[in-house]
């Protein structure tokens, strides 16, 4: 189970939020949504550990992810923002990289196999350079292929550049590892059909007249 506990978060001026209590079960997506400003990527990066609260804390499985390191990063699978994409390697190297880098193995069959759910069959032996970006954002999730033994995925707009069918992969993969019983926590301004159990959680931006001067 994810936790948070009184958690808040101020950048610069700007408090985004404060007091923020959630609990993503297993077998749930939770949905953050809230407008451009609101902290959405904040609260993603302080659920990973990679950005510290200014207040309160994140619990997994009972203990403050501070404390576990090792143990929370060996449940954790992160697409962030970025693609995290290599241009000088190919399509299959990062995926294989990726997954030798996560201790999650990295052998080219799972590998190919990931790239081909995602719809790039032929474009395994392709530099990432000369990839569009959502040829690019595909090998940024064929990792999530490689991590079903990881309970928990936070997943930063990982729709965004895709198109239908790979829509429809990465719907697919959420609701298979929903059905692991895994934990899947994301944001999306596009409006796709995410499966299984879904909760939201909306942020709101703070105000000018919210912000100390």
């Amino acid at each position: 189970m994810l936790q948070t506990v009184d958690l808040e978060c101020q950048r610069g001026d700007r408090l985004l939020f404060s007091g923020l209590n959630l609990t993503a079960a297993p077998g749930t997506c939770l949905h953050i949504a809230g407008e451009n400003g609101a902290g959405k990527t904040s609260l993603l990066r302080i659920l990973c550990g990679l950005l510290s609260p200014t207040a309160g804390e994140v619990l997994w499985r009972g203990g403050n992810i501070r404390t576990l390191r090792e143990e929370f990063w060996q449940d954790l699978a992160y697409v962030g923002h970025l693609n995290g994409v290599k241009d000088d390697l190919t399509a299959l190297e990062n995926v294989r990289f990726a997954g030798l880098l996560s201790g999650r193995g990295g052998d080219d069959v799972r590998a190919a196999a990931a790239l081909g759910a995602l719809g790039l069959a032929g474009f395994e032996q392709a530099q990432a350079r000369f990839l569009s970006q959502g040829q690019r954002r595909r090998i940024g999730l064929a990792r999530l292929f490689l991590a079903e033994s990881a309970a928990l995925w936070i997943l930063d707009e990982p729709f965004t550049a895709l198109d239908v069918r790979g829509v429809k992969a990465l719907s697919e993969l959420i609701g298979a590892q929903q059905a692991r019983g895994g934990i899947i926590v994301l944001t999306t301004h596009q409006d796709v059909p995410l499966p299984g159990r879904v909760e939201r959680l909306d942020l709101r931006a703070p105000r000018p007249e919210e912000v100390d001067a």
